[in-house]
Protein backbone atom coordinates (compact mmCIF):
# COMPACT_ATOMS: atom_id res chain seq x y z
CA UNK A 1 0.00 0.00 0.00
CA UNK A 2 1.32 3.39 -0.97
CA UNK A 3 2.04 5.87 1.86
CA UNK A 4 0.77 9.44 1.55
CA UNK A 5 2.17 12.17 3.80
CA UNK A 6 -0.44 14.93 3.88
CA UNK A 7 1.95 17.80 4.49
CA UNK A 8 3.41 20.74 2.61
CA UNK A 9 6.25 21.09 5.14
CA UNK A 10 9.68 20.53 3.60
CA UNK A 11 10.99 19.63 7.06
CA UNK A 12 8.41 16.87 7.52
CA UNK A 13 9.12 15.52 4.06
CA UNK A 14 12.83 15.38 4.87
CA UNK A 15 12.20 13.62 8.20
CA UNK A 16 9.80 11.14 6.60
CA UNK A 17 12.72 9.91 4.49
CA UNK A 18 14.27 8.58 7.72
CA UNK A 19 11.28 6.22 7.92
CA UNK A 20 10.90 5.32 4.24
CA UNK A 21 11.80 6.67 0.82
CA UNK A 22 8.63 5.09 -0.57
CA UNK A 23 6.02 7.79 0.06
CA UNK A 24 4.34 10.69 -1.69
CA UNK A 25 3.94 14.06 -0.02
CA UNK A 26 0.81 16.02 -0.91
CA UNK A 27 -0.49 19.36 0.25
CA UNK A 28 -4.05 19.26 1.53
CA UNK A 29 -6.33 22.22 2.04
CA UNK A 30 -8.78 21.80 4.90
CA UNK A 31 -10.41 24.05 7.45
CA UNK A 32 -8.01 24.20 10.41
CA UNK A 33 -10.34 26.08 12.74
CA UNK A 34 -10.11 24.69 16.25
CA UNK A 35 -13.26 24.19 18.33
CA UNK A 36 -13.64 26.89 21.00
CA UNK A 37 -13.47 24.48 23.92
CA UNK A 38 -10.49 22.36 22.82
CA UNK A 39 -7.62 21.96 25.27
CA UNK A 40 -4.36 23.30 23.81
CA UNK A 41 -2.67 19.91 24.35
CA UNK A 42 -5.30 18.25 22.09
CA UNK A 43 -5.09 20.78 19.23
CA UNK A 44 -2.31 19.11 17.22
CA UNK A 45 -3.89 15.69 17.19
CA UNK A 46 -7.29 17.19 16.30
CA UNK A 47 -5.78 18.99 13.28
CA UNK A 48 -3.72 15.94 12.28
CA UNK A 49 -6.93 13.88 12.11
CA UNK A 50 -8.62 16.57 9.98
CA UNK A 51 -5.71 16.61 7.54
CA UNK A 52 -5.51 12.82 7.34
CA UNK A 53 -9.26 12.48 6.76
CA UNK A 54 -9.11 15.04 3.93
CA UNK A 55 -6.24 13.14 2.30
CA UNK A 56 -7.89 9.74 2.85
CA UNK A 57 -10.94 10.92 0.88
CA UNK A 58 -8.66 11.66 -2.06
CA UNK A 59 -6.41 8.60 -1.59
CA UNK A 60 -8.69 5.85 -0.18
CA UNK A 61 -6.43 2.96 -1.23
CA UNK A 62 -3.35 4.35 0.51
CA UNK A 63 -1.97 4.64 4.02
CA UNK A 64 -2.39 8.32 4.85
CA UNK A 65 -0.47 10.28 7.48
CA UNK A 66 -1.62 13.68 8.74
CA UNK A 67 0.51 15.78 11.12
CA UNK A 68 0.34 19.08 12.95
CA UNK A 69 2.72 20.73 15.41
CA UNK A 70 1.81 23.25 18.08
CA UNK A 71 3.91 25.20 20.54
CA UNK A 72 2.23 25.74 23.90
CA UNK A 73 3.53 28.29 26.40
CA UNK A 74 1.52 28.09 29.61
CA UNK A 75 -2.00 27.61 28.24
CA UNK A 76 -1.45 29.62 25.05
CA UNK A 77 -0.87 28.17 21.60
CA UNK A 78 1.82 30.11 19.75
CA UNK A 79 1.30 29.85 16.01
CA UNK A 80 3.41 31.05 13.13
CA UNK A 81 4.17 34.74 13.66
CA UNK A 82 2.40 36.96 11.15
CA UNK A 83 4.97 39.74 11.45
CA UNK A 84 8.13 40.89 13.23
CA UNK A 85 6.25 42.35 16.20
CA UNK A 86 4.45 39.08 16.89
CA UNK A 87 7.68 37.13 16.48
CA UNK A 88 9.41 39.31 19.07
CA UNK A 89 6.43 39.00 21.42
CA UNK A 90 6.31 35.21 21.10
CA UNK A 91 10.06 34.68 21.49
CA UNK A 92 9.97 37.00 24.52
CA UNK A 93 7.26 34.80 26.08
CA UNK A 94 9.47 31.74 25.60
CA UNK A 95 12.62 33.40 26.99
CA UNK A 96 13.81 31.72 30.20
CA UNK A 97 10.86 29.32 30.25
CA UNK A 98 10.01 25.73 29.42
CA UNK A 99 7.27 25.18 26.88
CA UNK A 100 5.78 22.15 25.14
CA UNK A 101 6.03 21.25 21.50
CA UNK A 102 3.33 18.78 20.55
CA UNK A 103 3.11 16.99 17.24
CA UNK A 104 -0.12 15.17 16.58
CA UNK A 105 -0.08 12.38 14.02
CA UNK A 106 -2.94 10.46 12.45
CA UNK A 107 -2.64 7.33 10.34
CA UNK A 108 -5.57 6.12 8.25
CA UNK A 109 -5.41 2.71 6.59
CA UNK A 110 -8.46 1.12 4.94
CA UNK A 111 -10.77 3.45 6.88
CA UNK A 112 -9.22 2.63 10.26
CA UNK A 113 -8.06 5.75 12.10
CA UNK A 114 -5.30 5.78 14.71
CA UNK A 115 -3.77 8.89 16.19
CA UNK A 116 -1.31 9.99 18.85
CA UNK A 117 0.50 13.02 20.20
CA UNK A 118 4.18 13.31 21.04
CA UNK A 119 5.26 15.94 23.56
CA UNK A 120 8.74 17.46 23.93
CA UNK A 121 9.64 20.00 26.60
CA UNK A 122 11.86 22.79 25.28
CA UNK A 123 13.59 25.29 27.56
CA UNK A 124 14.81 28.62 26.24
CA UNK A 125 17.67 30.40 27.92
CA UNK A 126 17.14 33.98 29.13
CA UNK A 127 17.36 36.12 26.01
CA UNK A 128 18.29 39.75 25.73
CA UNK A 129 16.06 42.09 23.76
CA UNK A 130 18.78 42.51 21.15
CA UNK A 131 19.09 38.70 20.73
CA UNK A 132 15.33 38.40 20.29
CA UNK A 133 15.25 41.23 17.74
CA UNK A 134 18.26 39.85 15.85
CA UNK A 135 16.51 36.48 15.51
CA UNK A 136 13.27 38.16 14.39
CA UNK A 137 15.27 39.94 11.69
CA UNK A 138 16.14 36.60 10.03
CA UNK A 139 13.80 34.78 7.65
CA UNK A 140 13.74 31.67 9.83
CA UNK A 141 10.87 32.24 12.31
CA UNK A 142 7.98 33.08 10.02
CA UNK A 143 6.92 29.65 8.78
CA UNK A 144 7.31 27.88 12.11
CA UNK A 145 4.97 27.34 15.06
CA UNK A 146 6.23 29.35 18.02
CA UNK A 147 8.38 31.45 15.73
CA UNK A 148 11.60 29.45 15.95
CA UNK A 149 13.41 26.58 14.27
CA UNK A 150 15.36 24.27 16.56
CA UNK A 151 17.23 22.84 13.57
CA UNK A 152 18.55 26.23 12.48
CA UNK A 153 19.53 29.56 13.98
CA UNK A 154 16.90 29.06 16.67
CA UNK A 155 19.08 26.35 18.23
CA UNK A 156 21.10 29.16 19.87
CA UNK A 157 17.98 30.25 21.80
CA UNK A 158 17.57 26.91 23.56
CA UNK A 159 19.27 25.73 26.73
CA UNK A 160 17.93 22.14 26.62
CA UNK A 161 15.13 19.81 25.61
CA UNK A 162 13.48 16.82 27.23
CA UNK A 163 12.10 14.48 24.60
CA UNK A 164 12.34 13.83 20.88
CA UNK A 165 14.36 16.43 18.95
CA UNK A 166 12.71 15.49 15.65
CA UNK A 167 9.30 16.08 17.23
CA UNK A 168 10.26 19.74 17.67
CA UNK A 169 11.28 19.90 14.00
CA UNK A 170 7.81 18.59 13.11
CA UNK A 171 7.74 14.78 12.96
CA UNK A 172 8.34 12.27 15.79
CA UNK A 173 10.33 9.89 13.59
CA UNK A 174 10.82 6.97 15.98
CA UNK A 175 7.25 6.89 17.25
CA UNK A 176 5.77 7.28 13.75
CA UNK A 177 7.99 4.48 12.41
CA UNK A 178 6.70 2.12 15.12
CA UNK A 179 3.07 3.19 14.65
CA UNK A 180 3.32 2.59 10.89
CA UNK A 181 4.71 -0.88 11.51
CA UNK A 182 1.84 -1.51 13.96
CA UNK A 183 -0.74 -0.79 11.25
CA UNK A 184 1.06 -3.09 8.82
CA UNK A 185 2.77 -0.54 6.60
CA UNK A 186 5.29 -2.19 4.31
CA UNK A 187 8.38 -0.35 5.53
CA UNK A 188 11.78 -1.91 5.87
CA UNK A 189 13.54 -1.97 9.19
CA UNK A 190 15.88 0.98 9.53
CA UNK A 191 18.67 1.99 9.38
CA UNK A 192 19.96 1.13 5.92
CA UNK A 193 23.23 2.12 4.32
Amino acid sequence: MKIILASASPRRRELMRYITEDFEAVSMDCDETLPDNIEPIAASEYLAVLKARAAAEKYPDCIVIGCDTTVICGSEILGKPRDRAQCIADISKLSGRTHQVITGCCIIKAGKVSSFSEVTDVTFRELTQSETEAYADTDEPYDKAGGYGIQGLGSALISHIDGDFFNVVGLPVGRLFNELKNVGADITDRPTA
